[in-house]
């Protein structure tokens, strides 16, 4: 497994359709990140989340973000799983966005996510930010939409510990959901794990669909 340095990362921005989502799929990344690199700026963008959910959005990603230098958490209030019937509202709040906060990363759902919630979210992050990096991260369901990814973040065990015990302890509106558990996070951790031999033993994966490599100079036109 080749494995590549990032450096210059300052600038991250999460984007999640609901209020766990984030958490979900790159929890253990950005923890991992932040405490292993002060001086990251965060935009964590919820789109979905009301009443008790949005209480539990915001205390979750203050404690996500703990280690962070500056960070900014705006919850919306579209409506769930009624994305596809909200585009134009949606798509003018990534327009505005875009204008406010230019990047370095950007985490976003899966493009061929089953969500129809998700799969909107990622496809407006894709015509949003053309020329940035993009990692499209998983969230397991009943759906069984999990794919091949071919990007993955090593995590050490105390991390994924860390990870699923605020997930699962954070939201309590989702205790009933028979998926939200920590033994299926803690699972599908260490199966990314085992498919890019983590020293750790776990893994979370993403989906980078385009890549660009530098190699320190300028690229010219010849």
């Amino acid at each position: 497994m080749v494995g590549l340095k990032i450096d210059g990362l300052r600038r991250i921005l999460c984007l999640g359709a609901h209020s766990d989502d984030i958490e979900i799929g790159a929890g253990g990344t950005l923890l991992t990140l932040l405490q292993g690199q002060p001086g990251f700026n965060v935009t964590w963008i919820v789109f979905s989340a009301e009443g008790k959910r949005a209480n539990e959005a915001r205390a979750s990603a203050r404690y996500f973000l703990k280690g962070s230098l500056a960070h900014q958490v705006v919850i919306h209030g579209f409506r769930a799983s009624f994305f596809p019937y909200q585009g134009e509202a949606i798509k003018e709040t990534f327009e505005k966005l875009k204008g406010e906060f230019q990047p370095d990363l950007v985490l976003t759902h899966y493009r061929q996510d089953r969500h129809q919630d998700h799969r909107l979210i990622s496809d407006l992050t894709w015509n949003t930010f053309r020329d940035h990096l993009i990692l499209e991260y998983e969230i397991p369901k009943y759906d069984g939409d999990l794919g091949q990814p071919n990007c993955f973040m090593p995590l050490s065990a105390g991390i994924c510990r860390k990870k699923v015990t605020a997930i699962t302890r954070g939201f309590e509106t989702q205790e009933n959901k028979h998926w939200f558990t920590q033994d299926a996070f803690l699972g599908l951790m260490r199966l990314r794990g085992v498919e890019c031999a983590s020293p750790t033993r776990y893994a979370e994966a993403f989906f980078a669909r385009k890549l660009v490599l530098n190699g320190g100079k300028k690229v010219r036109n010849q």
